[in-house]
Protein backbone atom coordinates (compact mmCIF):
# COMPACT_ATOMS: atom_id res chain seq x y z
CA UNK A 1 0.00 0.00 0.00
CA UNK A 2 1.66 3.29 -0.87
CA UNK A 3 2.22 5.94 2.08
CA UNK A 4 -0.24 8.13 0.40
CA UNK A 5 -3.02 5.59 -0.36
CA UNK A 6 -4.43 5.85 3.50
CA UNK A 7 -4.72 9.87 3.33
CA UNK A 8 -6.31 9.22 -0.01
CA UNK A 9 -8.63 6.65 1.67
CA UNK A 10 -9.46 9.44 4.57
CA UNK A 11 -9.79 12.16 2.26
CA UNK A 12 -12.45 10.49 0.08
CA UNK A 13 -14.47 9.11 3.05
CA UNK A 14 -13.88 12.44 4.59
CA UNK A 15 -15.67 14.37 1.18
CA UNK A 16 -18.30 11.41 0.87
CA UNK A 17 -19.45 12.31 4.40
CA UNK A 18 -19.46 16.42 3.47
CA UNK A 19 -21.86 15.25 0.70
CA UNK A 20 -24.27 13.25 2.77
CA UNK A 21 -24.71 15.93 5.20
CA UNK A 22 -25.27 17.93 1.88
CA UNK A 23 -28.14 15.46 0.94
CA UNK A 24 -29.75 16.07 4.32
CA UNK A 25 -29.64 19.51 4.41
CA UNK A 26 -31.43 18.96 1.05
CA UNK A 27 -34.55 17.60 2.72
CA UNK A 28 -34.59 20.29 5.20
CA UNK A 29 -34.74 23.04 2.11
CA UNK A 30 -37.92 23.89 1.85
CA UNK A 31 -38.17 27.38 0.58
CA UNK A 32 -35.84 30.64 -0.13
CA UNK A 33 -35.42 31.52 3.31
CA UNK A 34 -33.94 27.68 4.07
CA UNK A 35 -31.32 27.71 1.32
CA UNK A 36 -29.74 31.24 1.87
CA UNK A 37 -30.52 31.47 6.12
CA UNK A 38 -31.44 28.03 7.16
CA UNK A 39 -34.59 29.31 8.23
CA UNK A 40 -33.02 30.55 11.27
CA UNK A 41 -32.63 27.66 12.73
CA UNK A 42 -29.17 27.42 13.80
CA UNK A 43 -28.78 26.98 17.68
CA UNK A 44 -25.69 28.23 19.58
CA UNK A 45 -23.14 25.35 19.06
CA UNK A 46 -24.17 25.02 15.48
CA UNK A 47 -23.76 29.21 15.10
CA UNK A 48 -20.33 29.39 17.16
CA UNK A 49 -18.96 26.54 15.55
CA UNK A 50 -20.21 27.86 11.78
CA UNK A 51 -18.98 31.10 12.38
CA UNK A 52 -15.53 30.17 13.25
CA UNK A 53 -14.97 27.62 10.76
CA UNK A 54 -15.92 30.20 8.12
CA UNK A 55 -13.45 32.64 9.29
CA UNK A 56 -10.37 30.69 9.41
CA UNK A 57 -9.36 29.33 6.03
CA UNK A 58 -6.64 27.54 4.88
CA UNK A 59 -4.52 30.27 6.43
CA UNK A 60 -4.97 28.75 10.21
CA UNK A 61 -3.03 25.52 9.30
CA UNK A 62 -1.10 26.67 6.54
CA UNK A 63 -0.36 30.58 6.74
CA UNK A 64 0.31 31.06 10.27
CA UNK A 65 2.30 27.89 11.36
CA UNK A 66 4.58 29.15 8.73
CA UNK A 67 5.03 32.59 9.30
CA UNK A 68 5.79 31.71 13.20
CA UNK A 69 8.40 28.97 11.96
CA UNK A 70 9.93 32.11 9.99
CA UNK A 71 9.89 34.67 12.27
CA UNK A 72 9.39 33.66 15.52
CA UNK A 73 6.10 34.48 17.89
CA UNK A 74 6.64 38.16 16.78
CA UNK A 75 3.94 37.21 13.92
CA UNK A 76 1.08 36.21 16.72
CA UNK A 77 0.39 39.63 16.59
CA UNK A 78 -2.20 39.54 14.04
CA UNK A 79 -3.84 36.16 16.06
CA UNK A 80 -4.27 38.61 19.12
CA UNK A 81 -6.08 41.31 16.78
CA UNK A 82 -8.33 38.86 15.34
CA UNK A 83 -9.42 37.41 18.50
CA UNK A 84 -10.13 40.88 20.31
CA UNK A 85 -12.11 41.72 17.16
CA UNK A 86 -13.90 38.28 16.69
CA UNK A 87 -15.04 38.97 20.58
CA UNK A 88 -16.41 42.43 20.08
CA UNK A 89 -18.34 41.53 16.61
CA UNK A 90 -20.04 38.63 18.93
CA UNK A 91 -20.49 41.57 21.70
CA UNK A 92 -21.94 44.54 19.71
CA UNK A 93 -23.14 42.94 16.40
CA UNK A 94 -24.52 39.79 16.89
CA UNK A 95 -27.56 39.92 18.96
CA UNK A 96 -28.25 43.42 17.30
CA UNK A 97 -28.29 42.14 13.92
CA UNK A 98 -29.92 39.35 14.54
CA UNK A 99 -32.91 41.33 15.84
CA UNK A 100 -32.34 43.39 13.60
CA UNK A 101 -33.01 41.75 10.21
CA UNK A 102 -35.90 40.31 11.37
CA UNK A 103 -37.68 43.73 12.29
CA UNK A 104 -36.60 45.26 8.90
CA UNK A 105 -38.79 43.01 6.51
CA UNK A 106 -37.05 39.74 7.39
CA UNK A 107 -34.35 40.29 5.56
CA UNK A 108 -31.88 37.27 4.08
CA UNK A 109 -29.02 39.06 2.83
CA UNK A 110 -26.82 42.17 3.98
CA UNK A 111 -28.04 44.13 1.45
CA UNK A 112 -31.60 43.72 1.52
CA UNK A 113 -31.19 45.13 5.18
CA UNK A 114 -29.51 48.06 4.24
CA UNK A 115 -32.01 48.58 1.69
CA UNK A 116 -34.61 48.29 3.93
CA UNK A 117 -33.34 49.95 7.17
CA UNK A 118 -32.62 53.14 5.74
CA UNK A 119 -36.07 52.79 3.59
CA UNK A 120 -33.56 53.26 0.21
CA UNK A 121 -36.69 53.33 -2.59
CA UNK A 122 -34.13 54.03 -5.20
CA UNK A 123 -32.52 50.54 -4.74
CA UNK A 124 -28.86 51.88 -5.40
CA UNK A 125 -27.85 50.85 -1.76
CA UNK A 126 -28.70 47.75 -2.92
CA UNK A 127 -27.15 47.72 -5.91
CA UNK A 128 -23.57 48.82 -4.94
CA UNK A 129 -23.36 46.81 -1.23
CA UNK A 130 -24.20 43.03 -3.46
CA UNK A 131 -21.49 44.25 -5.89
CA UNK A 132 -18.83 44.62 -3.44
CA UNK A 133 -19.73 41.03 -2.26
CA UNK A 134 -20.17 39.54 -6.05
CA UNK A 135 -16.54 41.43 -6.67
CA UNK A 136 -14.59 40.77 -3.18
CA UNK A 137 -15.80 37.16 -2.69
CA UNK A 138 -15.73 35.65 -6.53
CA UNK A 139 -11.64 36.26 -5.52
CA UNK A 140 -11.98 35.38 -2.27
CA UNK A 141 -13.87 31.64 -3.79
CA UNK A 142 -10.95 31.47 -6.46
CA UNK A 143 -7.94 31.62 -3.80
CA UNK A 144 -10.08 29.04 -2.12
CA UNK A 145 -9.84 26.68 -4.55
CA UNK A 146 -6.40 27.65 -5.59
CA UNK A 147 -5.70 26.72 -2.06
CA UNK A 148 -7.89 23.28 -1.95
CA UNK A 149 -5.77 22.59 -5.75
CA UNK A 150 -2.35 23.30 -4.01
CA UNK A 151 -3.18 20.64 -1.04
CA UNK A 152 -4.12 18.03 -3.38
CA UNK A 153 -1.54 18.46 -5.82
CA UNK A 154 1.10 18.62 -3.22
CA UNK A 155 -0.48 15.43 -1.69
CA UNK A 156 -1.08 13.25 -4.43
CA UNK A 157 1.14 13.91 -7.12
CA UNK A 158 -1.79 15.07 -9.73
CA UNK A 159 -1.18 18.00 -12.16
CA UNK A 160 -2.38 21.20 -11.01
CA UNK A 161 -5.48 21.21 -13.27
CA UNK A 162 -6.60 17.94 -12.07
CA UNK A 163 -6.07 19.03 -8.34
CA UNK A 164 -8.15 22.23 -9.39
CA UNK A 165 -11.37 20.36 -9.83
CA UNK A 166 -10.95 17.86 -7.36
CA UNK A 167 -10.66 20.37 -4.48
CA UNK A 168 -13.65 22.41 -5.82
CA UNK A 169 -16.02 19.48 -6.50
CA UNK A 170 -17.14 18.45 -3.21
CA UNK A 171 -17.09 21.61 -1.91
CA UNK A 172 -19.76 22.75 -5.07
CA UNK A 173 -21.61 19.61 -4.70
CA UNK A 174 -22.79 19.99 -0.76
CA UNK A 175 -23.26 23.76 -1.16
CA UNK A 176 -25.29 23.47 -4.27
CA UNK A 177 -27.74 20.86 -3.09
CA UNK A 178 -28.02 21.53 0.86
CA UNK A 179 -27.49 25.47 0.95
CA UNK A 180 -27.12 27.23 3.88
CA UNK A 181 -28.04 24.67 6.37
CA UNK A 182 -25.48 21.92 4.55
CA UNK A 183 -22.95 24.59 5.22
CA UNK A 184 -23.47 25.39 8.57
CA UNK A 185 -23.50 21.36 9.63
CA UNK A 186 -20.62 20.47 7.61
CA UNK A 187 -19.04 23.31 8.96
CA UNK A 188 -19.50 22.25 12.48
CA UNK A 189 -17.81 18.73 11.35
CA UNK A 190 -15.15 20.91 9.86
CA UNK A 191 -14.84 22.89 13.18
CA UNK A 192 -14.32 19.94 15.18
CA UNK A 193 -11.58 18.92 12.56
CA UNK A 194 -9.74 21.73 12.66
CA UNK A 195 -9.13 22.77 16.63
CA UNK A 196 -8.46 18.33 17.21
CA UNK A 197 -5.43 18.77 14.47
CA UNK A 198 -4.58 21.67 15.92
CA UNK A 199 -4.11 20.79 19.41
CA UNK A 200 -3.34 17.09 18.74
CA UNK A 201 -0.35 18.23 16.42
CA UNK A 202 1.71 20.83 19.13
CA UNK A 203 1.30 18.30 21.96
CA UNK A 204 3.24 15.42 19.77
CA UNK A 205 5.63 18.00 18.45
CA UNK A 206 6.64 18.87 21.64
CA UNK A 207 6.92 14.97 23.00
CA UNK A 208 9.31 14.24 20.01
CA UNK A 209 11.87 17.08 20.94
CA UNK A 210 11.55 15.95 25.16
CA UNK A 211 8.96 18.32 26.02
CA UNK A 212 9.07 21.73 26.88
CA UNK A 213 12.24 22.94 28.43
CA UNK A 214 14.82 21.31 25.55
CA UNK A 215 12.14 22.39 22.86
CA UNK A 216 12.74 26.12 24.14
CA UNK A 217 16.25 25.30 24.28
CA UNK A 218 16.71 24.44 20.51
CA UNK A 219 14.40 27.62 19.86
CA UNK A 220 17.04 29.62 21.72
CA UNK A 221 19.76 28.29 20.22
CA UNK A 222 18.36 28.57 16.47
CA UNK A 223 18.07 32.39 17.09
CA UNK A 224 16.88 33.84 21.00
CA UNK A 225 14.42 36.56 19.42
CA UNK A 226 12.12 34.17 18.13
CA UNK A 227 10.84 34.88 21.62
CA UNK A 228 10.45 38.29 21.42
CA UNK A 229 7.13 39.73 20.39
CA UNK A 230 8.24 43.13 19.43
CA UNK A 231 11.37 41.31 16.72
CA UNK A 232 11.77 43.81 13.73
CA UNK A 233 8.60 45.52 15.14
CA UNK A 234 7.36 49.14 14.82
CA UNK A 235 4.65 50.63 16.44
CA UNK A 236 2.53 50.84 12.90
CA UNK A 237 3.69 47.53 11.83
CA UNK A 238 1.93 45.72 15.07
CA UNK A 239 -0.93 48.49 15.08
CA UNK A 240 -1.33 47.12 11.24
CA UNK A 241 -1.52 43.48 12.81
CA UNK A 242 -3.65 44.28 15.22
CA UNK A 243 -6.24 46.15 13.08
CA UNK A 244 -7.30 42.56 11.25
CA UNK A 245 -9.59 42.81 14.04
CA UNK A 246 -11.52 45.63 12.62
CA UNK A 247 -12.31 43.43 9.56
CA UNK A 248 -14.93 41.55 11.46
CA UNK A 249 -17.57 43.81 11.26
CA UNK A 250 -18.08 43.76 7.93
CA UNK A 251 -17.51 39.63 6.69
CA UNK A 252 -20.56 39.25 4.98
CA UNK A 253 -20.27 35.23 5.65
CA UNK A 254 -19.45 35.56 9.19
CA UNK A 255 -22.37 37.99 9.72
CA UNK A 256 -24.75 35.46 8.09
CA UNK A 257 -24.11 32.97 10.63
CA UNK A 258 -25.68 35.86 13.39
CA UNK A 259 -28.87 36.67 11.45
CA UNK A 260 -29.34 32.86 10.74
CA UNK A 261 -29.48 32.32 14.96
CA UNK A 262 -32.65 30.57 16.22
CA UNK A 263 -33.45 33.39 18.58
CA UNK A 264 -31.30 36.21 19.93
CA UNK A 265 -31.10 34.45 23.46
CA UNK A 266 -28.53 31.89 21.67
CA UNK A 267 -26.21 34.31 21.02
CA UNK A 268 -24.34 34.76 24.64
CA UNK A 269 -23.21 31.07 24.39
CA UNK A 270 -22.62 30.86 21.29
CA UNK A 271 -20.05 33.73 21.71
CA UNK A 272 -18.74 31.46 24.36
CA UNK A 273 -18.31 28.76 22.26
CA UNK A 274 -17.38 30.21 19.20
CA UNK A 275 -14.11 32.88 21.52
CA UNK A 276 -13.28 29.09 23.33
CA UNK A 277 -12.52 27.14 20.21
CA UNK A 278 -11.29 30.07 18.13
CA UNK A 279 -8.77 30.66 20.99
CA UNK A 280 -7.50 27.26 20.98
CA UNK A 281 -7.13 26.68 17.45
CA UNK A 282 -5.12 29.79 17.00
CA UNK A 283 -3.19 28.75 20.00
CA UNK A 284 -3.02 25.53 18.45
CA UNK A 285 -1.39 27.07 15.14
CA UNK A 286 0.80 29.31 16.80
CA UNK A 287 2.07 26.45 18.77
CA UNK A 288 2.84 24.39 15.72
CA UNK A 289 4.83 26.42 13.94
CA UNK A 290 6.65 27.97 17.16
CA UNK A 291 7.54 24.09 18.34
CA UNK A 292 8.20 23.01 14.50
CA UNK A 293 11.29 25.09 15.17
CA UNK A 294 12.22 23.21 18.09
CA UNK A 295 11.70 19.94 16.03
CA UNK A 296 13.53 21.19 12.48
CA UNK A 297 16.43 22.48 14.81
CA UNK A 298 16.87 18.84 16.13
CA UNK A 299 16.20 17.35 12.79
CA UNK A 300 17.61 19.23 10.02
CA UNK A 301 17.54 16.21 7.59
CA UNK A 302 13.79 16.11 7.57
CA UNK A 303 13.58 19.78 6.84
CA UNK A 304 13.92 20.10 3.50
CA UNK A 305 10.00 20.59 2.11
CA UNK A 306 9.62 23.09 5.22
CA UNK A 307 13.03 24.86 3.97
CA UNK A 308 11.54 25.22 0.68
CA UNK A 309 8.09 26.27 1.70
CA UNK A 310 7.80 27.19 5.19
CA UNK A 311 3.71 26.99 4.73
CA UNK A 312 4.44 23.30 4.91
CA UNK A 313 5.40 22.78 7.96
CA UNK A 314 1.68 21.83 9.28
CA UNK A 315 1.54 19.41 6.67
CA UNK A 316 5.60 17.43 6.88
CA UNK A 317 5.00 17.36 11.07
CA UNK A 318 1.35 15.50 10.43
CA UNK A 319 3.30 13.37 7.66
CA UNK A 320 6.61 12.62 10.11
CA UNK A 321 5.38 12.19 13.33
CA UNK A 322 1.78 10.08 12.84
CA UNK A 323 0.33 7.03 11.10
CA UNK A 324 -0.49 7.37 7.51
CA UNK A 325 -3.93 6.75 9.10
CA UNK A 326 -3.85 9.19 11.57
CA UNK A 327 -1.98 11.72 9.61
CA UNK A 328 -4.85 11.57 7.06
CA UNK A 329 -7.14 12.72 9.08
CA UNK A 330 -5.45 15.49 10.14
CA UNK A 331 -4.38 16.74 6.46
CA UNK A 332 -8.27 16.12 6.12
CA UNK A 333 -8.10 19.42 8.56
CA UNK A 334 -6.49 21.59 6.09
CA UNK A 335 -9.32 20.88 3.23
CA UNK A 336 -11.79 21.18 6.15
CA UNK A 337 -10.66 24.51 6.60
CA UNK A 338 -10.52 25.64 3.36
CA UNK A 339 -13.83 23.77 2.12
CA UNK A 340 -15.89 25.54 5.09
CA UNK A 341 -14.50 28.70 3.96
CA UNK A 342 -15.17 28.74 0.30
CA UNK A 343 -18.82 27.31 0.79
CA UNK A 344 -19.86 30.21 2.76
CA UNK A 345 -18.58 32.22 0.13
CA UNK A 346 -20.32 30.30 -3.00
CA UNK A 347 -23.65 31.04 -0.97
CA UNK A 348 -23.16 34.23 -0.12
CA UNK A 349 -22.54 35.50 -3.87
CA UNK A 350 -25.34 33.20 -4.51
CA UNK A 351 -27.68 34.80 -2.69
CA UNK A 352 -26.31 38.74 -3.52
CA UNK A 353 -27.32 36.91 -7.33
CA UNK A 354 -30.64 35.58 -6.52
CA UNK A 355 -32.02 38.05 -3.82
CA UNK A 356 -30.79 41.55 -4.41
CA UNK A 357 -30.43 41.08 -8.58
CA UNK A 358 -32.78 38.49 -9.70
CA UNK A 359 -35.60 38.54 -7.26
CA UNK A 360 -35.44 42.36 -6.49
CA UNK A 361 -35.23 43.60 -10.28
CA UNK A 362 -36.25 40.99 -12.36
CA UNK A 363 -38.86 38.33 -11.34
CA UNK A 364 -40.39 39.93 -7.84
CA UNK A 365 -43.04 37.21 -7.56
CA UNK A 366 -40.89 34.41 -7.91
CA UNK A 367 -41.91 31.52 -6.39
CA UNK A 368 -39.95 29.88 -3.64
CA UNK A 369 -38.86 26.79 -5.48
CA UNK A 370 -37.50 28.84 -8.20
CA UNK A 371 -35.42 31.05 -6.16
CA UNK A 372 -33.59 27.95 -4.57
CA UNK A 373 -33.25 26.57 -7.75
CA UNK A 374 -31.84 29.98 -9.01
CA UNK A 375 -29.94 30.05 -6.23
CA UNK A 376 -28.42 26.87 -6.64
CA UNK A 377 -27.75 27.89 -10.34
CA UNK A 378 -25.60 30.79 -9.03
CA UNK A 379 -23.41 28.82 -6.92
CA UNK A 380 -22.79 27.11 -10.20
CA UNK A 381 -21.85 29.93 -11.60
CA UNK A 382 -20.32 31.81 -9.28
CA UNK A 383 -17.75 28.33 -8.57
CA UNK A 384 -17.28 28.17 -12.74
CA UNK A 385 -16.33 31.93 -13.04
CA UNK A 386 -13.88 31.16 -9.64
CA UNK A 387 -12.60 27.89 -11.29
CA UNK A 388 -11.79 29.40 -14.42
CA UNK A 389 -9.95 32.90 -12.63
CA UNK A 390 -7.89 30.35 -10.38
CA UNK A 391 -7.00 27.93 -13.40
CA UNK A 392 -3.66 30.19 -13.72
CA UNK A 393 -2.68 30.32 -9.63
CA UNK A 394 -0.49 33.41 -10.75
CA UNK A 395 -2.70 35.29 -12.14
CA UNK A 396 -2.30 38.85 -10.60
CA UNK A 397 -6.38 38.91 -9.67
CA UNK A 398 -5.98 36.54 -7.04
CA UNK A 399 -3.20 39.53 -5.51
CA UNK A 400 -6.16 41.54 -4.33
CA UNK A 401 -7.15 39.00 -1.87
CA UNK A 402 -4.67 40.30 0.66
CA UNK A 403 -6.92 43.47 0.76
CA UNK A 404 -10.27 41.65 0.67
CA UNK A 405 -10.42 41.78 4.17
CA UNK A 406 -9.87 45.38 4.40
CA UNK A 407 -11.87 46.19 1.98
CA UNK A 408 -15.22 44.04 3.90
CA UNK A 409 -14.10 45.13 6.78
CA UNK A 410 -14.03 49.01 5.74
CA UNK A 411 -17.17 49.27 3.42
CA UNK A 412 -19.31 47.28 5.46
CA UNK A 413 -17.97 47.29 9.17
CA UNK A 414 -18.79 51.33 9.98
CA UNK A 415 -22.26 50.62 8.24
CA UNK A 416 -22.87 47.39 10.43
CA UNK A 417 -21.94 49.18 13.89
CA UNK A 418 -23.53 52.06 13.11
CA UNK A 419 -26.83 50.40 11.71
CA UNK A 420 -27.68 48.52 14.82
CA UNK A 421 -26.04 50.83 17.36
CA UNK A 422 -27.19 54.87 16.22
CA UNK A 423 -30.95 55.59 15.56
CA UNK A 424 -29.96 58.30 13.78
CA UNK A 425 -28.28 56.89 10.53
CA UNK A 426 -29.39 57.66 7.26
CA UNK A 427 -29.18 56.19 3.69
CA UNK A 428 -27.15 59.03 2.70
CA UNK A 429 -24.77 57.98 5.13
CA UNK A 430 -24.70 54.24 4.50
CA UNK A 431 -23.99 55.24 0.62
CA UNK A 432 -20.99 57.44 1.65
CA UNK A 433 -19.64 54.98 4.21
CA UNK A 434 -19.73 52.07 1.66
CA UNK A 435 -18.46 54.04 -1.03
CA UNK A 436 -15.36 56.08 0.69
CA UNK A 437 -14.36 52.97 2.88
CA UNK A 438 -14.24 50.85 -0.96
CA UNK A 439 -12.11 53.49 -1.99
CA UNK A 440 -9.68 54.35 0.60
CA UNK A 441 -8.81 51.05 1.07
CA UNK A 442 -7.99 50.80 -2.69
CA UNK A 443 -6.41 53.71 -3.36
CA UNK A 444 -4.30 53.16 0.52
CA UNK A 445 -3.28 49.99 -0.94
CA UNK A 446 -1.45 51.06 -3.86
CA UNK A 447 0.73 53.84 -2.53
CA UNK A 448 1.04 52.02 0.62
CA UNK A 449 1.44 55.18 2.78
CA UNK A 450 3.04 55.00 6.18
CA UNK A 451 3.49 51.35 5.85
CA UNK A 452 -0.39 50.98 7.54
CA UNK A 453 -2.39 48.97 6.84
CA UNK A 454 -5.20 50.06 4.77
CA UNK A 455 -8.13 48.99 6.56
CA UNK A 456 -7.22 51.33 9.25
CA UNK A 457 -7.97 54.67 7.25
CA UNK A 458 -10.40 53.20 4.96
CA UNK A 459 -12.48 52.00 8.62
CA UNK A 460 -12.05 55.36 10.32
CA UNK A 461 -12.70 57.67 7.12
CA UNK A 462 -16.17 55.82 6.26
CA UNK A 463 -17.30 55.79 9.88
CA UNK A 464 -16.67 59.84 9.73
CA UNK A 465 -18.61 59.46 6.51
CA UNK A 466 -21.40 57.63 7.66
CA UNK A 467 -21.69 60.69 10.94
CA UNK A 468 -21.12 63.83 8.73
CA UNK A 469 -23.63 62.32 5.63
CA UNK A 470 -26.45 61.07 8.11
CA UNK A 471 -26.17 64.63 9.36
CA UNK A 472 -26.27 66.63 6.42
CA UNK A 473 -29.56 65.05 5.26
CA UNK A 474 -32.92 64.93 6.32
CA UNK A 475 -33.51 63.22 9.71
CA UNK A 476 -34.67 59.53 9.15
CA UNK A 477 -38.13 58.94 9.08
CA UNK A 478 -40.51 57.96 12.26
CA UNK A 479 -41.05 54.46 10.70
CA UNK A 480 -37.42 53.90 10.14
CA UNK A 481 -36.61 54.93 14.13
CA UNK A 482 -39.53 53.43 14.89
CA UNK A 483 -38.47 49.88 13.85
CA UNK A 484 -35.00 50.47 15.46
CA UNK A 485 -36.34 51.07 18.77
CA UNK A 486 -38.26 47.91 18.88
CA UNK A 487 -35.77 46.25 17.48
CA UNK A 488 -33.42 47.48 20.57
CA UNK A 489 -36.14 47.13 23.04
CA UNK A 490 -36.61 43.54 21.71
CA UNK A 491 -32.90 42.70 21.71
CA UNK A 492 -32.67 44.58 25.78
CA UNK A 493 -35.62 42.33 27.18
CA UNK A 494 -33.41 39.48 25.54
CA UNK A 495 -29.84 40.28 26.90
CA UNK A 496 -31.34 41.90 30.73
CA UNK A 497 -31.18 38.32 32.21
CA UNK A 498 -27.10 37.56 30.68
CA UNK A 499 -26.08 41.49 31.23
CA UNK A 500 -24.16 41.42 27.85
CA UNK A 501 -26.71 44.20 26.64
CA UNK A 502 -24.77 47.94 25.73
CA UNK A 503 -27.39 50.78 25.19
CA UNK A 504 -27.67 52.16 21.98
CA UNK A 505 -28.33 55.74 20.75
Amino acid sequence: MSVNTPTLITFVIYIAAMVLIGLAAYRSTNNFSDYILGGRSLGSFVTALSAGASDMSGWLLMGLPGAIYLSGISESWIAIGLICGAYLNWLFVAGRLRVHTEHNGNALTLPDYFSTRFEDNSRILRVISALVILVFFTIYCASGIVAGARLFESTFGMSYETALWAGAAATIAYTFVGGFLAVSWTDTVQASLMIFALILTPIFVLLATGGIDPAFAAIELKDAANFDMFKGASFVGVLSLMAWGLGYFGQPHILARFMAADSVKSIPAARRISMAWMILCLGGAVAVGFFGIAYFQAHPEQAGAVGENHERIFIELAKILFNPWIAGILLSAILAAVMSTLSCQLLVCSSALTEDFYKAFLRKNASQLELVWVGRAMVLLVALVSIALAANPENRVLGLVSYAWAGFGAAFGPLVLFSVLWKGMTRNGALAGIIVGAVTVIVWKQFGWLGLYEIIPGFILSSVSIVIFSLLGSAPSKAMIQRFEEAEAEYAEATQSTGTAVTSR
